[in-house]
């Protein structure tokens, strides 16, 4: 039963995830919660660590859901899972539909598309940050050692930006996020 739902739950999660890793956050949260692999708190946590390591997200969290509920072999089934539809579509956009995407219609709906997936990607990161913040609707408390890190990280971000007068790469946040949190939650 688990091999069946690793796969298509994972299945689904790459059939409708549009916009890369971010757009399936909210995809894989609710896969998670249905089948009850990990809790919320457990999902953040992997997410920042699929964000610290190489490869995308959503094959990071598929491999180690995978993993975590059915050892290497559902580590490999929820890997191919969530793969198996871009390289399904991809495959059959590159062998039919290669003059279907010059078309102006196709590229309107394809650029119609870039808006939904960016508000899609705000509301799971304020939703995220929110929960880290203030714990569950249901029950709210607030959590300072997270107020603490959010604020100390957009505090340095905006610092390292005038000083160096240009945005902070993404790998050095990723690891001054990493520094912060082992000082701050150990």
């Amino acid at each position: 039963m688990i091999w069946t739902d690793l796969f298509w739950g994972f299945f689904r999660v790459g059939c409708f995830s549009f916009g890369g890793a971010y757009g399936a956050i909210p995809l894989i949260r609710d896969v998670v919660r249905a089948y009850g692999w990990l809790s919320d708190e457990d999902l953040t946590y992997m997410i920042a660590v699929s964000e610290s390591t190489p490869g995308p997200i959503m094959v990071n969290l598929a491999t180690y859901v995978g993993s975590d509920q059915a050892g290497l072999p559902g580590a490999l089934l929820a890997t191919l899972a969530v793969v198996l539809p871009s390289f399904l579509i991809i495959l059959l956009v590159t062998a039919m539909l290669g003059p279907a995407l010059k078309n102006r219609y196709v590229q309107a709906v394809l650029g119609s598309v870039k808006p939904c997936v960016a508000g899609i990607i705000l509301a799971t990161g304020i939703g995220m940050v929110a929960e880290s913040i203030m714990g569950s609707v249901l029950a709210p408390s607030p959590h300072m050692d997270a107020m603490i890190m959010i604020l100390l990280l957009l505090s340095i971000r905006a610092i390292y930006r005038r000083l160096r007068k240009r945005k902070m790469s993404s790998i050095m946040l990723i690891l001054t996020s990493a520094v912060l949190g082992m000082l701050i939650y150990m």
